[in-house]
């Protein structure tokens, strides 16, 4: 194959302005010059991209499947370039941390100052995911750190006890008629719910324990973030169920907060790293930090 970086990019333009001359000056070459580029790029694929027509040219069926591979393509090389510039500029490593919502609402952001302090030229990629998608993560390398709530074990991971958390009920403060004190998933699933949007490790996994039982949660509203969550259950929209620990930095008045008795809404955060495969300075040097902030929240 023949072709390279700037046919692509001419590729991509010509098939956006819809005409080759437009093409060619979107990326600064002459249009006889951009003309003999298709032409050979056409034919280092045995096929046609455009079909040429009165106006200007039209992708054919092949050309629209090139340029979705082109575009990620290009997209793949600047993301690649926008990952390698802080190391022009000093950065000296980097730590993979995967974690579930309520950890990264609640205690990460406490948890990783010191590290960040001590370690201000590495950079840390934190990344929102479900707990058995980060045992996954870390087992094969994708990940250095894990943070999850997980009870069982598993060959290739060393788990550490981290925190300690519990989901609770949010419901609107009244004078009347406000929720018990405690009580069942199932008498949650009564009311209609504000939700974190689909996709969210909090909201999967209460789906995934209505279903369980034989029921769906009636899902009113779903938003991005938990202050908005408090925020729609203090004016009356539904419940929520949320981490306790998710509370502590927001303004809570308005939001009645109940007890869930399941034994299941007691969770155990633990961090997760490989067995047998070393991590880096940085990445045992932020784990470090993080036991150390989960004991003192302890003692």
């Amino acid at each position: 194959m023949r072709y390279d970086l700037t046919d692509l990019r001419l590729f991509v333009a010509i098939a956006v302005s819809g005409s080759i001359s437009g093409g060619a000056e979107d990326c600064h070459l002459a249009p006889s010059s951009a003309s003999l580029r298709l032409k050979t790029l056409e034919q280092d694929l045995g096929t046609k991209l455009f079909d040429r027509e009165v106006r200007g040219v039209k992708l054919t069926p092949a050309g629209v499947v090139m340029l979705e591979h082109a575009r990620r393509c290009l997209a793949d090389l600047e993301q690649m370039h926008a990952h390698l510039a802080p190391y022009a500029e000093g950065v000296v490593g980097h730590v993979t941390l995967f974690a579930n919502s309520s950890a990264i609402a609640s205690f990460l952001s406490d948890d990783l100052e010191r590290f960040l302090m001590d370690n201000p030229k590495v950079r840390v990629v934190l990344e929102e995911k479900l707990s058995h998608d980060i045992i996954a993560a870390v087992a094969d390398g994708r990940a250095d750190i894990g943070v999850v709530t997980w009870e069982n074990v598993h060959p290739g991971l060393t788990f550490h006890d981290y925190r300690e958390d519990e989901l609770v009920v949010l419901s609107k403060r009244r004078r009347q008629d406000s929720l018990p004190p405690t009580l069942s998933f199932l008498d949650c699933l009564k009311f209609p719910f504000i939700s974190l949007q689909s996709g969210a490790a909090i909201h999967t996994f209460l789906a995934g324990k209505a279903s369980s039982v034989g029921h769906r949660m009636d899902v009113r509203i779903q938003v991005g973030s938990f202050a908005s969550i408090v925020a729609l259950v203090r004016s009356g929209a539904g419940i929520a169920i949320v981490p306790r620990s998710v509370l502590r930095p927001m303004e809570c008045d308005g939001v009645a907060v109940s007890q869930l008795k399941e034994e299941w809404a007691n969770r155990r955060l633990r961090l997760c790293v490989p067995r047998h495969r070393e991590i880096s300075a940085y990445a045992v040097s932020m784990l470090d930090n993080l036991l150390r902030a989960g004991s003192a929240s302890k003692a």
